[in-house]
């Protein structure tokens, strides 16, 4: 009797122990398991444009009208300008008489679309240490990776705050040139380098979307708006100042 009292407890506390185990196992892996907060999308690829000289539109941005907490960067159709979303606001610029024009509409369609809705951001300051666009491209990687972003996934990203000095432009392409390249890209339209401006910048991180989104020299395709909004465009070259900061979707 008493030796199947024993076995009986023994194989209780094996049974428990047991279930136990399992419910440490089950929230260990939610832990882990990364869940985005938001999806990226683009329309077109740059390898269309460059090696096909395709500019026709690829995405036409009043679909997008309605969607909340939007962010977007890219190129009007036909290479005619610059496209910049700022939390569903447009800042959409492009050239006329050698002048720069900020619209706020979207009846515009692109040839090239990269966007994501974010609803919140998680602020990260950027160390002194980092002030070149390399060293930035490093810095985001590492801060997506800390705060559980998949980086073999795109991601967009903001930066804030005073640059010291930045190469942008807003391209303006030749009706009929065929002959594309990433210097005639540059120097197509308005273009030129500023320093000590504050800046509202967007981008997109990708190490899988060369040549779609981004060039292949770099995983960072970012655009920019001055905070009075009488500048946006493209950023080509960037160094950062003093107490900028990262945002990545929380």
């Amino acid at each position: 009797m008493k030796t199947t009292l024993v076995l009986a407890l023994m194989l209780i506390f094996i049974g428990c122990n047991s279930l136990d185990n399992q419910n440490k196992t089950i929230p260990n892996k939610e832990k882990h398991k990364i869940q985005p907060s938001f999806i990226v999308k683009y329309n077109g690829a740059l390898k269309n444009m460059m090696h096909n000289g395709d500019l026709s539109a690829k995405a036409d941005l009043r679909n997008l009208q309605e969607t909340k907490h939007l962010y977007a960067i890219g190129a009007i159709e036909s290479l005619k300008g610059e496209i910049q979303i700022f939390n569903s606001q447009s800042f959409n610029s492009h050239e006329e008489l050698n002048s720069m024009i900020i619209n706020d509409s979207f009846e515009r369609k692109a040839c090239l679309l990269v966007y994501a809705s974010v609803q919140e951001w998680r602020s990260i300051e950027i160390p002194d240490t980092i002030t070149n666009q390399k060293q930035l491209e490093k810095f985001i990687k590492e801060s997506a990776h800390a705060n559980n972003i998949d980086i073999n996934e795109p991601f967009p990203f903001l930066l804030d705050g005073m640059v010291t000095s930045f190469d942008w432009h807003v391209i303006n392409w030749k009706d009929g040139d065929t002959e594309h390249s990433h210097e005639k890209h540059v120097n197509s339209g308005l273009h030129g380098t500023k320093e000590n401006l504050a800046l509202d910048m967007l981008g997109f991180y990708s190490n899988s979307h060369h040549a779609i989104f981004t060039h292949h020299t770099t995983n960072l395709h970012i655009h920019f708006k001055t905070k009075d909004g009488k500048m946006a465009g493209h950023v080509d070259d960037l160094n950062l100042g003093e107490k900028m900061v990262l945002k990545l979707p929380n």
